[in-house]
């Protein structure tokens, strides 16, 4: 099992873990150079199965700074895959490091930043979340357009400023709606989790100009735009926010909302990663 204590010492260089952990990425999977990677958050994970051949697929706790998911919905698992329709190859990262599982902010990245060390120049960021707009029904995939971090936390350490103008890469959103054009996109609202959002903080999200509500992708996405990759991220609305539907809020109704629309939502990733 891979040692990743080195995430945790300060005086330690984030980015030097993750170099060590693509070159091991490198000699496990035989592939030099990934292209393209990919985080696949609930409901997104058959879209691997249709990406191409499978070249590798590695436990994730085997690698460098990675250890396996905590939550129900994801898989453990690293899979360097030859995509069919473009002999490139993808890097699909199936152990997602959650923010509110207590485990710091550089694990949470650690993902994003292994795919750059590896060569990937495009990352796309999946998750599954609450939508504040009731046109979307639970099983709808939104493109994000922008973000809100409301966790406090970035992943850059010290004097280092970035440009988020553009975080969410026009042209990538183009390419997703040259697939599907009935693609909405909105602006997602990260908060800390892992409780559910109260309908109060609902209705401020959406004061803010926050369209989608969840738990993940905002603090990945500044990691990914400071190493140099171009971002798209798309959110499946998997249930109404608080205060926007009815019904309670469940884990088990964001993983049957997801297992319902998987099948289409996995099409649809994959072949806008095929024209990537």
């Amino acid at each position: 099992m891979a040692d990743d204590a080195r995430l945790d010492d300060l005086t330690t260089d984030p980015l030097t873990v993750a170099a060590d952990a693509a070159a091991y990425l490198a000699q496990a999977t035989g592939v030099e150079r990934h292209d393209v990677a990919l985080v696949l958050g609930s409901g997104w994970g058959g879209a691997a199965d249709l990406l191409g051949e499978t070249v590798a697929e590695i436990p994730a706790p085997e690698v460098p700074g990675f250890a396996a998911p905590a939550v129900v919905g994801h898989v453990g698992t690293i899979r360097s895959i030859k995509i069919a329709a473009t002999g490139k190859h993808a890097l699909v990262l199936g152990s997602r490091t959650h923010l509110y599982e207590g485990k710091g902010v550089r694990r949470v990245v650690h993902g994003v930043r292994t795919a750059a060390a590896a060569g990937c120049s495009t990352v796309v960021l999946t998750n599954g979340c609450g939508g504040l707009n009731p046109a979307w029904a639970p099983g709808t995939p939104v493109l994000i357009r922008d973000h809100i971090n409301l966790t406090t936390v970035s992943p850059l350490e010290g004097a280092t400023f970035v440009d988020l103008t553009d975080l969410y890469t026009t042209r990538l959103r183009d390419v997703a709606r040259s697939v599907d054009p009935t693609l909405d996109e909105g602006v997602y609202v990260q908060f800390r989790g892992p409780h559910y959002e109260t309908p109060a903080e609902v209705k401020m999200a959406g004061i803010l100009g926050g369209d989608l509500v969840g738990m993940s992708t905002t603090v990945e996405a500044i990691a990914a735009r400071h190493v140099g990759m171009d971002v798209l991220g798309l959110s499946l609305v998997t249930n109404l926010a608080a205060g926007v539907g009815d019904e309670p809020l469940s884990h088990a109704e964001v993983l049957e909302a997801g297992a319902a629309a998987g099948p289409r939502i996995s099409r649809l990733l994959a072949d806008v990663v095929g024209r990537l």
